[in-house]
């Protein structure tokens, strides 16, 4: 499920070493996010455990038959799109940073009883938390964002798929980050230009939510993310931007279609989302 920055407070690094503990700071801000998020409308909680499924169409389709297939969702928040891939007939295995979204995940799976697993880690450090390999590896909305080092996240998928696997990604596009919050001028570079720190009231599930939040987070270029895929030695088998995004979730935004969303101003001059789908070859 996705996360959408709100630009209040913006300070960029130029180098590495002046990184902040971004892991701490961002770990910090999730776990706000989510006792807000758990409970609010836009995750529609309730109706999820009447057997509603939190995919949207495009991940779906990408998805397909899912009965038997053993899958890795990597940053899955507090576990609604893995329980619904396990209520698709998968076995699943979520990862994420957040305690609070990780205790609600297993809370929930064990409320609904599906074959599904979740890992309190930071991605990076996976391995040494997790061993084996699985036919997906999935992750979606909001993810690459909070992650400096786009090349090891990379790793992390290839090290995860079987052979013949397919890694799944849904992403919001990196044309979205490059404009103010009210989407009125450009004000970010589209190349990864170093970390940006800022802080933000509320959350894109409730603007007015009482929580003030810090953020570390980059800006990860198409270019950049599939590159970082191929040097995997994956192959690109699908790739797809849209210009609608499933998630009413930015500013300004207004539906053009049901279930889509687009930012009123821009129409849809933009890209709003994109997927990719890699296979890792047989030996």
């Amino acid at each position: 499920m996705p996360f959408c920055y709100n630009f209040i407070c913006m300070y960029i690094f130029e180098n590495m070493d002046t990184l902040p503990d971004y892991i701490s700071i961002n770990r910090e801000t999730w776990n706000k996010r989510c006792v807000v998020h758990f409970v609010s409308e836009f995750y529609a909680q309730e109706s999820f455990l009447k057997g509603k499924s939190s995919l949207q169409e495009i991940e779906v389709a990408l998805l397909g038959d899912l009965k038997g297939k053993t899958i890795l969702h990597l940053q899955c928040h507090f576990g609604q799109d893995s329980l619904s891939m396990a209520k698709m007939g998968a076995t699943v295995t979520g990862v994420d940073f957040s305690e609070v979204a990780i205790k609600k995940a297993i809370a929930v799976s064990k409320e609904l009883e599906l074959a599904a697993n979740f890992i309190c880690c930071d991605i990076y450090q996976l391995p040494e938390y997790l061993i084996g390999s699985f036919d997906v590896v999935f992750t979606s909305y909001g993810v690459i964002g909070w992650l400096p080092d786009i090349h090891q996240w990379a790793a992390i998928v290839g090290q995860y798929l079987k052979p013949g696997g397919r890694f799944i990604f849904v992403e919001f596009h990196p044309v979205v980050w490059m404009f103010d919050n009210d989407f009125e001028k450009i004000t970010h570079k589209y190349f990864n230009d170093g970390p940006i720190e800022e802080t933000e009231t509320g959350t894109y599930t409730n603007p007015e939510a009482a929580i003030e939040t810090e953020s570390v987070g980059w800006n990860h270029g198409l270019a950049e993310v599939i590159n970082s895929l191929l040097k995997q030695q994956l192959t690109l088998m699908h790739f797809e931007e849209f210009d609608y995004s499933p998630y009413n979730c930015l500013k300004g935004m207004q539906e053009a279609e049901p279930g889509k969303f687009i930012i009123k101003k821009l129409g849809t001059k933009i890209p709003l989302v994109y997927s990719l789908v890699f296979e890792k070859p047989v030996d």
